[in-house]
């Protein structure tokens, strides 16, 4: 049989039954007496098969929908009963754009590896960038699932959308979620719509809440939209949201700032391990991923394949290098790509501040009570205190302040006057000393007026920006109040002028302070933030300058601090400088004696390795601190704090070290493989080389019947809207390449996917602005990032996952009825019949696509695209309207069916081969990965059912697409002479019949 029955009628076991229920995308089927388009298929465990269809016939066009076979009488109808029918359209233009949409809406097989859409998009193009989407397509995990651990700014987010991209044109992507920090929520969204069109709908707690009002009671709110990003603070209640997330499945989930998941126990692991076993696709990103601690590292790779690791205690990099890859800027193949498209970075500066008289009074209390430079005792009791105490007054006095008063205030609450008398008596002095000073008597606070004012150029009439980083909250708080004035600021534009980012405001807040410093055209100038800033945040758009106020004692720290200017897209040199508070008090700890060695050290170790995170062997910055203070405390310097913890230093941690230095250095240096499988089952080649001569040969990976989407949309509109000036009311610019018209209502509801603060800024309900020229794309998106009205670029760039291009697409699909296909008229010696081919794995995911050509006489071509072109089918042929009767050719389909699944099924071997290889070899892992418990037991055998459900299982689904029909006016007579001009009809395999065999002929013709 060459069908799938109708579901009702089927009988057996499920697994049987989910073997023969194989609906691909793009097929038509029968429900409820409604026909129905096919968007994705999966099986389920109780309901047969989930379809995600929207419709086609009049009462339901447009509307989405879900169906279970198990439920529903679902019809994928015989192919042997397509009807074939007339196409009276200019040079077959219906006929040609069903061809290419049913080629567009055809998910890419799981033997493609190669990537289909990197150059489309509104990016650079850097090989560099699409090599995690190359791993993740690879076939060396059972999944997409890695951990992208690039270093800061070379470009995570891009690299994120380039795989979701390509999952989403292998039907993997439908159900995407992504998680990040709150404070790059919008950042990530407006990066994934305006550069791939993927559009994801921000949702918050607020935003949950409102679906949950205005939804059924009881129903799952993250169903209301395919595609989400979400803050993890916001997700990571699992008490609030762990049933929803416990009930739904994803086929992409992403995590951002994955380091933060790391700690068992915590509210972000639980929510990872939640998340991790629902989805197919998994990928995490994070430019510091390991916490010096190899089971926690082992538990985050875990979260992508169990059984990656066997011993969480002992692995080496090679074990996970399917899952996890790393590049520096100095990485050869950065390096070179990024040649004139990344300034290089300068030293930090340091700029040295004399401390004021009242300051140096500070220090000498510092020096005698607290840190004793002879030696002698601390007057507190807690070792580490005093740094605090050292570290507050270095940021500023209103710091000091605070950090003295919360000390009094938890002395007190001991009730131990005793005990506590002499750092009371202590804190006390430090009070009365720091009370009155106000920002004259700060040396650091004079030199970054200095600094701002003559060095950088800021103040009113200039839009120089800068960013200046402090780590403590009331350092912020007392700058944002005498900084405006200071720089010559008055009235409302001292109100506007700085702007205050921490980790206590709301994530709404925190995006709406990234978004003013990033629009050229918004009155703020300074950024003042603490380190929330330091992970993820771009604010490198408008500004190269960067003042650290006060030193972070971590070196991982204050490379995250400059990533934020020096990063990819960075167009100028970044500029670092840091205030560094000098002292001549005998003893004094000032900035030179931590802070400017630490940023020395930071600098040698970017130039040297790419990267600071693995000079301590800590990478963590918290960590880092806390060991340095502790060495202090032991009378080391800081280069001898560093020296001793540099991987493979005699001590015993060197071992670890060792152990962790694999993990930071070349991972992923070599380019993985984009050979495809079928590839190499044709050819007989393997590995590099078949990827090397599927390049040279120029396989396309996208078959593709128009020669651009561009040429696609524009035949598809003057099929679907012939009259779309008035319809729509469409403008078109020929200069420019600009599109725009009014959405039709049933593309509005579509839209309805896009982000919501887009679709209100640019009013796209009302009108809608595209292109397919990425020059004026990538105009209007640095328009927009220099408007103060909206982030949101009013032109966007059409690209194949454009709703705009799929609503086209589906309508076009939608022009012939069910089960019907052309008859085209095409320079043929017989008729040949376009058959497409669709081997399943259990999970309806198509493992194997052929696009063919038969004839009757079982000859077969497997290149459609390319039988098409040489059959002169294309914009310039003709269609004379000389149409035969059908019924010979439609009872010749029995026996083109046959042979299509003969041709299929005498190569399924060699196609499932190198898909087959991964599989096994995994297995075989798997059974040496010991599991001492009951759930560990059962963790194996899902992932080897998980295996064998990848296989290729059943038979192939055919279905009939169109047929070529020889020119009734050309006769087969083999001594007619030809033209000069005049190509010979295409023949498949042996000579065709003679003529009184010629079956077709019997067919009548209208003309």
């Amino acid at each position: 049989m060459t069908a799938v029955q109708t579901s009702a009628e089927r009988s057996g076991a499920t697994a049987d039954r989910t073997v023969q229920e194989q609906y691909p995308a793009g097929a038509q089927v029968l429900v409820r007496d409604e026909e129905w388009l096919v968007r994705s298929s999966a099986p389920t465990t109780d309901d047969g098969t989930k379809l995600e269809v929207v419709g086609v016939s009049e009462f339901v066009r447009d509307q989405e929908a879900v169906f279970f076979s198990g439920l529903d009488r679902i019809e994928l109808l015989d192919p042997r009963d397509t009807q074939l029918v007339r196409d009276d359209s200019p040079n077959y233009r219906r006929s040609r754009l069903f061809l290419e949409a049913v080629l567009r809406r055809t998910a890419l097989p799981q033997s493609e590896r190669r990537l289909a859409l990197a150059d489309s998009f509104l990016l650079d193009s850097l090989p560099y960038q699409r090599r995690p989407a190359e791993l993740a397509l690879s076939g060396a995990n059972l999944r997409p699932r890695l951990l992208i651990a690039d270093v800061v700014g070379l470009g995570k987010t891009l690299e994120i959308g380039l795989t979701l991209a390509e999952l989403i044109r292998r039907g993997r992507g439908e159900r995407i979620l992504v998680v990040t920090p709150q404070h790059v929520l919008e950042q990530f969204q407006q990066e994934l719509w305006t550069r791939f069109s993927i559009p994801l709908v921000r949702l918050d707690s607020v935003g949950i809440e409102r679906i949950q009002r205005e939804i059924p009671a009881g129903r799952n709110p993250f169903t209301s939209f395919k595609r989400v990003i979400v803050s993890i603070d916001t997700l990571k209640n699992t008490n609030q949201y762990r049933h929803h997330l416990e009930q739904i499945r994803w086929d992409a989930v992403v995590i951002d700032e994955s380091h933060n998941l790391i700690n068992r126990g915590s509210l972000r692991n639980q929510l990872a391990q939640i998340l991790a076993p629902r989805t197919d696709a998994l990928i995490l990103a994070s430019a510091t991923p390991h916490n010096g601690d190899a089971r926690s590292f082992a538990e985050l790779i875990g979260l992508l394949d169990p059984a990656a690791i066997r011993d969480p205690e002992n692995y080496r990099a090679d074990d996970i290098r399917h899952l996890f890859i790393r590049r520096t800027k100095i990485s050869p193949e950065v390096r070179e790509q990024m040649k004139g498209q990344w300034a290089d970075r300068g030293p930090s500066q340091s700029v040295h501040c004399p401390a004021t008289p009242a300051e140096e009074k500070i220090f000498e209390e510092l020096a005698s009570v607290w840190l004793p430079h002879d030696g002698g005792p601390s007057v507190s009791s807690v070792p580490l205190f005093p740094y605090t105490l050292l570290k507050s007054f270095l940021s500023s006095c209103a710091a000091l302040r605070a950090t003295v008063s919360a000390r009094i205030k938890t002395l007190e609450k001991k009730d131990a006057p005793r005990a506590t008398a002499d750092e009371l008596a202590a804190l006390g002095r430090l009070s009365e000393l720091a009370a009155d000073l106000t920002e004259a008597d700060s040396a650091k606070f004079s030199a970054l007026v200095h600094q701002l004012k003559e060095e950088i150029g800021v103040g009113p009439t200039s839009d120089a920006r800068v960013v200046v980083f402090s780590e403590r909250v009331q350092t912020l708080q007392w700058l944002a109040g005498v900084l405006p004035a200071a720089l010559g600021f008055k009235g409302r534009a001292a109100r506007d002028c700085v702007r205050v980012m921490h980790g206590g405001l709301s994530d709404e807040q925190q995006m709406a302070r990234v978004e003013e410093f990033s629009l050229a055209d918004t009155p703020v100038r300074v950024l003042l933030t603490g380190d929330v800033a330091s992970e993820g945040v771009n604010l490198h758009r408008q500004c190269h300058q960067l003042v650290h106020y006060d030193v972070p004692w971590s070196l991982i720290r204050i490379e995250q601090r400059n990533g934020r200017i020096d990063r990819y897209g960075q167009a100028r040199p970044p500029q670092f400088r840091a205030l560094i508070l000098t002292s001549e008090v005998e003893g004094a700890k000032d900035d030179t004696v931590v802070a400017e060695r630490l940023l020395g050290r930071e600098d040698e170790a970017h130039r040297s390795l790419g990267t600071a995170e693995a000079v301590t062997g800590l990478y963590r910055a918290e960590a880092e601190e806390k060991s340095l203070i502790q060495d202090l405390l032991r009378g080391k310097t800081v280069d001898e704090s560093l020296d001793s913890r540099r991987p493979g230093a005699d001590d015993e941690d060197s071992g670890m070290d060792d152990f962790l230095a694999d993990f930071f250095g070349p991972v992923g240096e070599e380019p993985a493989d984009q050979s495809g499988p079928e590839d190499s089952a044709r050819t007989g080649e393997s590995g590099a080389a078949s990827a090397a001569s599927a390049r040279a040969a120029g396989s396309p990976v996208l078959p593709r019947l128009f020669d651009s989407t561009a040429h696609f949309l524009d035949e598809a509109l003057g099929e679907v809207y012939p009259d779309a000036h008035d319809r729509l009311e469409l403008d078109r610019d020929p200069q420019s390449g600009l599109l725009s018209f009014q959405p039709p209502a049933d593309l509005v509801h579509r839209l309805k996917a896009l982000p919501m603060d887009y679709l209100r800024e640019q009013r796209l309900r009302e009108r809608l602005l595209v292109t397919f020229n990425r020059r004026l794309a990538e105009h209007s998106l640095q328009r927009a990032r220099e408007s103060s009205t909206s982030s949101w670029p009013e032109i966007s760039l059409l690209t194949d996952l454009h709703p705009v291009v799929e609503w086209l697409t589906d309508k076009v699909l939608v022009r012939l009825g069910r089960q019907e296909a052309p008859m085209i008229t095409a320079n043929v010696a017989e008729p040949i019949y376009l058959v497409q081919g669709v081997y399943s794995n259990k999970l309806g995911r198509p493992t194997v696509v052929k696009w063919m050509g038969v004839t009757r006489r079982g000859a077969v071509d497997d290149d459609m695209v390319s039988l098409l072109r040489r059959c002169g089918v294309g914009p310039s042929m003709a269609n004379k309207r000389h149409f035969r009767e059908p019924r010979p050719l439609h009872e010749a389909l029995p026996d083109v069916l046959s042979a299509a699944e003969a041709f299929l099924d005498e190569r399924r071997d060699a196609w499932d081969e190198p898909l087959r290889e991964p599989i096994a070899e995994y297995k075989r892992r798997l059974a040496t990965w010991d599991q001492p418990t009951l759930a560990g037991e059962r963790a194996k055998e899902r992932l080897a059912d998980l295996a064998d459900s990848l296989l290729t299982t059943g038979r192939p689904m055919l279905r009939v697409l169109a047929v070529l029909l020889p020119d009734p006016d050309r006769k087969p007579d083999p001594a007619r002479k030809r033209d000069a001009d005049e190509p010979p009809p295409v023949v498949l395999g042996p000579p065709p019949l003679s003529v009184p065999a010629a079956w077709w002929l019997s067919a009548p013709v209208t003309r």
